[in-house]
C-alpha cells in the first residue's frame, strides 16, 4: 500500500492564491491613475508589478519544496545576513533616499528595501529561540531579556532608516510569539511598556513622526498640507459606499490622493469596491492568519509552529496597520498593504514566507478539509 503523498493546506493555499490574486486586480486598477502625472508610467510599473507577482509565485513553489527545518539550524545565519543587508545602508552610493527616508538599496536598475527581509529573518530566529528555551522560556533570562537585546540591535538600524511602522510590527510580532509560547503575562505588559517608551520617543525628538501624530490628532486643521493625504484618503472611501463606483472608476486616484498605488492603495480600492468589496479583503486576510493558525496548531513542532504564528502576525499587522491609517484611526504610517501595494520586494517576500508555511503544512503530512 502506497504512502499518501503529503500537500498543502487547501484553505491556506486558497487564501493565499485569493490574495495575491485580488491583490494584482485591485493594483491594476490603483496604477491607472499614474496616468494623471507628467511621466506617466503605467505600463511599466504595471509590468514590474505581474513580474514581481510571477517571481513571488516561483519563491512561493521553491520554499513550500524546501523542509523547514533546515531553517532552524541556519537561524542565526539568516538574522545575520539580513543585519549584514540592512548595514549596507550605511553606503551612501547604495542608499535610496525618498521622503526624508532612507530604507532603500539601489543596485543599477534594482532597488528594493532591506528591512523586508529583516522581518522575515527575525521571525525564523525568535522561532528557533523559542524551540531552543521551550518551556524556560517562562523564565526572564531566556524570555524577555533575550527578545529586548534583540529588538534593541534591530530597533537601532530601523531608527536610523527612519522606519518606526517596521519596529512596530516586528515587537507586535514577537511579543505575541512569545505569548503563545508562554511568556508570562508581566513580561509582556513590560515589554509594551518599553515599546510605549521607545514610539513616544521617536514622537518626541523626530520632526517627522511628531508632525504624523498631530495630524492625527488634528486632521482637519491643514487640509492642503500635512493633513492633505489622510483627507483625501477619507474622501475617497466615503465616497465608495456600500458597493463602489465599480472597477477602474476610482475619481481620487486621478490627481488628488497621492500614492494611489503605495500606501494610498486601500482607500482606491474602497472607493472602487465600496463597504461590500472592502470586506471580502479583510475577510481574505483574517482567513490567511486563521489557516496560517490551524497549520501550526496541527501536529507541528514547536519551531514549525512559531514560524507559521509569526507569518500570520506579521502579514495581518502590516496590512491592518495600513488599513487603519487609511482609515484615520491612527497616524499615517509606511507601510505598504502585503499582497497589493506596489513594492516588488514586499511581494516577493510575502509569498516567499507563504511558501515556508506551505511546507509546514505539507511536513504534517495529512489532508485537511
Amino acid at each position: 500500500m502506497s504512502a499518501r503523498r503529503p500537500h498543502i493546506d487547501r484553505l491556506f493555499l486558497f487564501s493565499t492564491a485569493a490574495l495575491a490574486l485580488a491583490g494584482f486586480v485591485i493594483f491594476l486598477s490603483a496604477s491607472l491613475g499614474l496616468l494623471a502625472g507628467t511621466n506617466a508610467v503605467f505600463g511599466t510599473v504595471a509590468l514590474k508589478q505581474a513580474a514581481a507577482l510571477l517571481m513571488g509565485g516561483a519563491a512561493f513553489y521553491l520554499f513550500s519544496r524546501i523542509n523547514y527545518t533546515i531553517w532552524r539550524k541556519f537561524a542565526w545565519i539568516i538574522l545575520a545576513g539580513a543585519i549584514g543587508i540592512n548595514l549596507l545602508l550605511f553606503i551612501p552610493q547604495l542608499t535610496l533616499h525618498y521622503n526624508g527616508a532612507s530604507r532603500w538599496i539601489n543596485v543599477g536598475p534594482l532597488s528594493f528595501q532591506p528591512s523586508e527581509f529583516l522581518k522575515i529573518a527575525f521571525i525564523i530566529y525568535l522561532a528557533a529561540w523559542i524551540y531552543m528555551a521551550k518551556d524556560r522560556i517562562k523564565q526572564m533570562k531566556l524570555g524577555l531579556i533575550p527578545y529586548v537585546i534583540l529588538m534593541g540591535i534591530l530597533g537601532t538600524l530601523l531608527l536610523i532608516q527612519s522606519d518606526t511602522d517596521t519596529l512596530v510590527i516586528i515587537a507586535t510580532t514577537g511579543i505575541v510569539m512569545l505569548l503563545i509560547a508562554g511568556l508570562p503575562v508581566r513580561h509582556v505588559l513590560l515589554a509594551g511598556l518599553l515599546m510605549g517608551v521607545v514610539v513616544a520617543s521617536v514622537i518626541t525628538f523626530r520632526p517627522y513622526a511628531r508632525q504624523r501624530f498631530m495630524v492625527f490628532l488634528h486632521p482637519a486643521t491643514n487640509t492642503q498640507g500635512a493633513g492633505y493625504q489622510i483627507n483625501q484618503s477619507l474622501i475617497a472611501i466615503g465616497s465608495g459606499g456600500m458597493f463602489g463606483r465599480g472597477f477602474g472608476q476610482s475619481i481620487q486616484k486621478f490627481g488628488y490622493l497621492p500614492q494611489p498605488t503605495d500606501d494610498s492603495i486601500f482607500a482606491v480600492a474602497a472607493e472602487e469596491f465600496g463597504f461590500t468589496g472592502m470586506s471580502v479583503l479583510l475577510g481574505l486576510y483574517c482567513l490567511f492568519a486563521a489557516a496560517c493558525f490551524r497549520v501550526a496548531t496541527r501536529g507541528t513542532d514547536l519551531f514549525g509552529a512559531m514560524v507559521a504564528t509569526g507569518i500570520a502576525m506579521l502579514v495581518v499587522a502590516e496590512s491592518f496597520l495600513n488599513i487603519a491609517a487609511m482609515l484615520g484611526l491612527i497616524p499615517i504610517s509606511g507601510v505598504p498593504l502585503l499582497f497589493v501595494s506596489h513594492g516588488g520586494t514586499a511581494l516577493i517576500i510575502t509569498l516567499m514566507a507563504a511558501g515556508i508555511v506551505a511546507n509546514i503544512s505539507k511536513q504534517q503530512g495529512g489532508r485537511t478539509a
